[in-house]
This record gives C-alpha cells, structure tokens and sequence, in this order.
C-alpha cells in the first residue's frame, strides 16, 4: 500500500498525507456481514456529556469479523476481496469457504485475491492460515493471538503489527512469544494465531492535517484543564494560559490528585506470572 500526498493549495494541505487506496479490491461490504451502532456522542442516558473529546463523526457500518474459526477447521476459503474497514486500521478480507459461508477476518500483507487459505492443523505455513501455537515453528510471525485456548484472538490485530514465536517449554506446555511492545510472553500451546503480519504497514505515517479530518472521525478538540474556568476544572483559573496553581500537583476532572507517584491503578491487578521479560522502554 502507497501513501497519497496533496498539493499544497490550502495551508492544511501542506503536510496531509492519506491512504491511495490502491490495496482496496471492493468499495461496499458484505451487506449480510455488517451492522449498525447508534452514537452516543459521550452522553448518557441524561444527555449529559460523560466523555469528553467525543461528538459526530462520519456514518459508519461495522463488520463483523470472524477471530475464532474454530466451526471452520480444515475448510478451505478463497479471498474474494480486500476491504476497508472504518473501524480498525488494518484492512479485512472477505472469504468465500467452501460450504458456501462467507466471513470476514483481519487482512494479512500482501493478501492477494484467489488465494486459499485454511484454519487448521493440516494448513500449510503461509500467510493467512490459522493454527494452533504448538504446530507453528518458530521465528514465524503471527497475529490475532489468544490469550486463552479456544476463546477469540485479543491480541496484534492493529495494522502492521505482528509478534514472533522465540521459544517452546514442551513440559509446560508453553510457547514463548515475542509481543510488538518487546515483551515476552508464556501463552498456552493449544491457543491460535493467524500467520502472518498484518496489512496497512503504513498507517503509521498518515498525518491528519486539519482539525476538520479529526472531527469527521468523531473526535473533538481536547482543551486542557488549565484553559477552563474554575468552575469547570481544578487546574482552572487565572490569565490565559497560566499554571495549575496547585501545590499538591496535577488534579483530575473529578478532582483527585494524580501526581506522579500517587496511585491511580486499583490494588487488584491481572497475574504477571506469564511474563518472562518486560517490555522494552521507548
């Protein structure tokens, strides 16, 4: 996929840099494998504003995606499109299996229409194939992870991620992966990956350019605590853009200290026992 520069004929123009589209094999979706959700635009059942920084945005109709296959083993599939799908990065693939269903799944680099793809043990190891961790070797990149055997893929499903199986426990039944962040993981050998990376590695570079851009995704303007009222903000207050004026340290929008070694996490947190090296600082 190649990115798409502007003329710079506006001011906003000038640094916009967007997608060419040129992967994209079909215009509409699959109208038998979408829905729709209603906007709540950040507001509760009042219709008071619970979230902030949210508002509109463009229509959109979501597509259900497939990330467990487990009722598809060992059906074979054909790729009859590469989609865009408005509501994750990477792009989607529609296949056509051979019992007549069709699905979506997350697209793959280079997914090319035509081409067959399986879930199962008996696929072979190539992009776009879902097996199980114990019967892919290693140093084979792979996507839409389990966290639990049989359950749906939670993990690298944003665009051009992948993580990379590094090691094996075969007495504990282990595989070690190696996760975007560089973390090292422990996950169980009966959990699934798709092979492969995934699609759109170029989203990273695309730059909005306008506020205008942002709204249409549904996003509003972010104002700091410290421009507002003190009626609205305990950082508020003061002339223009003046300091907290907070002795104890930064506050949240409900008022509770969130300075830097004030804890803010619940005391109960998830097990890091699966953990075998932490990720790397940036």
């Amino acid at each position: 996929m190649a990115l798409k520069k502007y003329n710079p004929y506006t001011p906003s123009r000038r640094f916009m840099i967007g997608y060419d589209f040129s992967d994209i094999t079909k215009t509409g979706p699959e109208k038998s494998l979408t829905k729709s959700f209603k906007r709540t635009g950040g507001r509760n059942n009042s219709g008071r504003i619970t979230s902030r920084s949210m508002w509109g945005g463009h229509k959109r109709l979501y597509r259900v995606i497939d990330f467990r296959g487990y009722d598809k083993c060992d059906i074979p599939a054909k790729v009859a499109s590469v989609e865009y799908d408005p509501y994750r990065t990477a792009r989607i693939v529609l296949l056509h299996y051979a019992d007549g269903e069709k699905r979506y799944v997350l697209g793959w680099k280079n997914a090319v229409v035509g081409t067959t793809v399986m879930t199962g043990e008996t696929s072979p190891i190539a992009p776009g194939n879902r097996k199980q961790l114990k019967h892919i070797p290693e140093w084979v990149n792979v996507f839409n992870l389990e966290v639990t055997p049989f359950s749906e893929g939670k993990l690298i499903k944003s665009a051009g991620s992948s993580a990379g199986i590094v090691g094996r426990d075969e007495a504990a039944k282990k595989v070690f992966i190696k996760l975007p962040s560089g973390e090292v993981r422990k996950f169980n050998e009966d959990c699934r990956a798709t092979i492969g990376e995934l699609s759109n590695d170029q989203h990273k570079n695309i730059v909005i350019g306008k506020a205008g851009r942002q709204r249409r995704m549904g996003k509003k303007p972010h104002v700091l605590g410290k421009n507002m009222n003190p009626v609205d903000h305990p950082h508020g207050g003061g002339e223009w853009h003046s300091p907290i004026g907070s002795k104890r340290g930064q506050k949240s929008f409900a008022g509770k200290l969130v300075s830097a070694g004030m804890k803010t996490r619940k005391a109960k947190k998830w097990s890091t026992k699966f953990i075998v090296s932490k990720r790397t600082k940036n």
